[in-house]
């Protein structure tokens, strides 16, 4: 047995800025070396970040990615890390003769193994996940060798994410062609309860590959996806050995004692268990282990709860939103409700409270409690705050376009929704939509009133999750939340029956059934896909499935145009959940 000391950079880099991801390589490598690292693993595509879409089908964009790789890899020898092996994923090419229905350029989703100054071998993934947010058939093609490299006597087997979630492939094949160890740098978004189903996942095919696993994922977020680090080191039983925090970009050093090898160089073909063969290639960079040295006490940090995890993610993917996409501040709408309340406390915990823009935009209809709560709510979070009464401005729309009804009540909400744009326009403001998944399903918003702005942050979340987040946000802090305030979201604001406020007394149980039964309801129409009759026999009520299952395939034209947000559940509208807008299907019980 030998001791190798693991490195897992947890990271979080920025898609398409090839060089700041080097820059940020060589930083967290120097890092990994300074604290006496044997292996650095990063993240899948780390150097290109990920997911590029369509980006890998442009020659300009995978040339730079391998440019980039050879480049960092003389870098790092250059900067005296040179014997410290770092594997990386990036964009690679297969050099397959172009056909129909392969991704233009044939792109790999590909991993390279780096050592003085040098690519010493690479790989690709060979299970494309072509399922809810994925979609890897249009982009790459797929690996077909496992590279197994000797380190300090120790086999070393590289796969790459998806790799670990189905069956047969590489992982199969490291059962097969024997490695002391298995590396798998990931890039795995984040979704409710997720965590749990990894851990079991990871020490699963632990035990199936009959090594120690290492598992480093990417941390960050990128658009509507969020990825929570979370990385694993188990050992070749499925016991947890190591595991990094979550939502946060961290160095894990671990220990491991792991058999040596002898076994030959060379190329070796497997069956992987398939229907493919998959080439094994044996390389060895050094063969005799380290002196003995005194191992680093394991880390294993503990896990947040499920509402915690939920409010991480939201802080998480505002933060980057923002700083990836170069925005100095947010504005939003403040009516003092739970859905723009508990926004505003996101927003301040991502981004500071001095960078948050709240606009307080009463009617005639506005209850004085509504503009009190949110005149509290800026009290306790200390952000920027005017109010533009819209009375007025509403006149005058209706002076010259006799509105009534419905289209009276929409004219409110577009009126808002131009104030805050416009004062987007003048301020560079990202506007921030306040909009949760319940009103975005059954179409409880305004086209170009409340829907408007560039990120909604709470687009993926059910109303009465809203309101645990809220009392979630009230009982917790964290040092990784930029607002000091606590308790920052006013009681009333969370208790109160919730209301538009565009007509006398409006109440939004006018509308819809309660919360507690819609959300059920969604969640077995929305994330199960269940059908009308299903549904039924769940339990629901019959009348109310018709109606619902209505208001949420009509409002599939709004949801299109609505502003891109986090995805924190297993189905998202957008990269998930995918209708064609034009539809005469219809539900209807068998």
């Amino acid at each position: 047995m030998a001791l190798l000391r693991i490195a897992l950079a947890q990271t979080n880099p920025v898609v398409g800025d090839l060089t700041a991801n080097a820059d940020s390589l060589v930083r967290w490598t120097r890092d990994a070396a300074d604290r006496g690292a044997h292996l650095a693993l990063f993240t899948e595509m780390f150097l290109t970040g990920y997911p590029v879409e369509d980006l890998v089908l442009r020659t300009s964009f995978v040339d730079a990615s391998i440019r980039a790789l050879e480049q960092v890899a003389a870098r790092l020898a250059d900067e005296g890390l040179g014997e410290l092996p770092v594997v990386v994923g990036y964009v690679d090419r297969a050099g397959l003769a172009p056909r129909v229905g392969q991704p233009k350029g044939a792109p790999l989703d590909a991993a390279a193994l780096l050592h003085r100054g040098r690519i010493v071998t690479r790989t690709a993934k060979h299970h494309l996940p072509n399922y809810g947010v994925f979609d890897e058939y249009r982009y790459f093609v797929r690996g077909d060798r496992l590279p197994i490299f000797r380190l300090h006597g120790v086999d070393v087997a590289i796969a790459v994410c998806e790799d670990l979630w189905q069956e047969g492939g590489p992982v199969a094949v490291v059962g097969e062609a024997g490695a002391g160890l298995l590396v798998v740098p990931n890039a795995s978004p984040y979704e409710r309860e997720k965590d749990d189903v990894r851990l079991e996942l990871v020490a699963r095919r632990a035990r199936e590959a009959g090594c120690a696993l290492v598992y480093a994922n990417q941390v960050g977020g990128q658009d509507e996806l969020v990825f929570d680090g979370d990385s694993l080191v188990v050992d070749g039983s499925g016991t947890l050995v190591a595991r990094a925090g979550q939502f946060r970009e961290e160095l894990l050093v671990v220990d491991l004692d792991l058999p040596v090898s002898d076994a030959e160089p060379g190329l070796f073909p497997f069956d992987a268990g398939d229907g493919t063969t998959i080439t094994v290639e044996r390389v060895v960079l050094s063969a005799e282990p380290v002196a003995p040295y005194e191992p680093v006490t394991p880390e294993v940090e503990p896990r947040l709860d499920d509402t915690g995890e939920v409010y991480h993610a939201l802080v998480l993917a505002v933060r980057d939103y923002v700083a990836k996409n170069g925005f100095g501040s947010v504005i939003l709408g403040l009516s003092g409700g739970i859905d723009s309340a508990l926004t505003a406390a996101i927003a301040s915990d991502a981004i500071g409270p001095e960078r948050v823009h709240v606009v307080m935009m009463p009617s005639r209809y506005s209850s004085e409690h509504s503009l009190g709560d949110a005149e509290e709510l800026v009290r306790r979070q200390g952000v920027n705050a005017r109010i533009v009464p819209i009375s007025d401005i509403v006149d005058g729309f209706e002076k010259e376009i006799a509105l009534s009804g419905l289209a009276a009540e929409n004219l409110q909400a577009r009126v808002r929704g131009m104030i805050l744009m416009g004062l987007s326009n003048e301020h560079g403001h990202l506007v921030l939509t306040t909009g949760n998944k319940s009103e975005l399903a059954t179409g409880y918003s305004t086209l170009y009133g409340d829907s408007a702005g560039g990120f909604a942050p709470i687009k993926d979340v059910p109303k009465t999750m809203v309101w645990a987040l809220a009392r979630w946000r009230n009982e917790h802090t964290d040092p990784s939340f930029l607002m000091s305030a606590e308790r920052p979201i006013p009681d009333n604001s969370i208790t109160k029956e919730p209301s538009a406020e565009l007509r006398p007394d409006q109440r939004d149980t006018d509308s819809l059934p309660p919360y507690e039964v819609l959300d059920r309801l969604l969640d077995d129409y929305v994330e199960k896909d269940m059908g009308s009759a299903e549904l039924i026999a769940a339990g629901h009520d019959p009348a109310l499935v018709a109606r619902i299952i209505r208001l949420v395939d009509l409002a599939e034209y709004k949801r299109r145009q609505y502003p891109p947000g986090p995805k924190i559940t297993p189905k998202n509208f957008g990269r998930d959940r995918r209708l064609p807008i034009t539809n005469r299907w219809r539900e209807t019980p068998s």
